[in-house]
């Protein structure tokens, strides 16, 4: 058995884990010791130890702080996916200890928070009021890391063909086209026939450039004959979508379950522009062979059931 074999096995502890963990979160001893109150000085003496189990430098010291080696790296990634499954092993007892219903952790895009996963949610609260739902939004280049991790059990959004995986069990659950939008009371908004030469001429809230919609979009505007706007906000968050709608009089550009949603609720003002670009389905994602708790797959049940009514609506 090899010196790595031995360590990973039998000599390395959970308090091992952690420290490790943290110290790649906050790459600084101090912060560090801090967060896991503890000394400074233990800090650096557990950190020696783990180097000495390893026989391998994991981090490099400097005046600017700590940065994981390329060994320390593989021993993080192995660090946070034994603590996330500790995690889940933890709730797990203590939900059948409490009678509770179990928890899941999902990842979610905009394209399917308010909509999508707040049915799914309600449906899976209505069978099992207990149950704990875990959300951290991001979009598939944020989420994916964190579910081959073992952090989340679960994604929801766009199935992006380009980050297909052996690893990966994709299912897709409906096709979601785009609609763009304005603040409610934006002057575009009362024209009947708005053209992508209105929008080009505005300032523009778009996807980050490594999203395949963005690279669609840009080419609506080059099919009709025009450039694609300069003025420019990138980012894949809802709320920082809706700020620079409302500050900037910007154009936006939403899934249309969830432009309708929000325009129910006064928020945003759909334009009457089609926009004629082929997407992904919107669907859900789990890791091939990892065991799914059984409030994950009563959501993923959920998910589909609701799914239903939003490709019907």
């Amino acid at each position: 058995m090899s010196q790595i074999d031995r360590v990973l096995r039998s000599n390395i502890k959970l308090r091992h884990l952690q420290l490790l963990v943290a110290l790649d979160q906050f790459r600084h001893l101090g912060r560090t010791a801090e967060f896991l109150s503890v000394s400074q000085p233990a800090v650096s003496k557990m950190l020696s130890e783990v180097e000495a189990m390893f026989g391998l430098q994991l981090f490099e010291r400097s005046t600017r702080g700590s940065e994981p080696t390329a060994g320390g790296k593989s021993i993080i990634r192995f660090a946070r996916s034994v603590l996330a499954e500790y995690d889940r092993t933890r709730d797990e007892i203590r939900a059948v200890e409490s009678g509770a219903a179990g928890r899941t952790r999902v990842g979610a895009m905009v394209v399917a928070q308010p909509v999508l996963l707040a049915r799914a949610v309600a449906l899976l609260k209505r069978r099992s009021a207990q149950a704990m739902v875990l959300v951290e939004e991001g979009d598939l280049a944020q989420l994916l890391p964190k579910l081959r991790l073992g952090e989340l059990e679960l994604f929801v959004g766009r199935l992006e063909p380009g980050y297909a995986a052996p690893d990966l069990v994709p299912e897709p659950l409906y096709n979601e086209p785009m609609v763009p939008v304005v603040r409610p009371g934006h002057p575009l908004a009362a024209k009947d026939r708005p053209g992508w030469a209105d929008l080009a001429a505005l300032p523009s809230v778009m996807p980050p450039p490594w999203a395949s919609l963005r690279v669609k979009l840009e080419q609506q505007f080059f099919k009709h004959g025009l450039q694609p706007p300069t003025d420019v906000v990138e980012t894949a968050s809802f709320l920082a979508l809706l700020t620079f709608l409302t500050e900037r009089d910007s154009v936006g550009f939403l899934a249309r379950s969830v432009a309708r949603h929000f325009e129910r609720q006064g928020s945003v003002q759909v334009l009457s522009l089609p926009v004629r670009v082929e997407l992904p389905p919107v669907g859900m994602m789990t890791m091939r062979g990892r065991a799914l708790t059984a409030t994950t797959q009563r959501l993923m049940e959920c998910l589909r059931t609701a799914a239903t009514g939003v490709a019907r609506a």
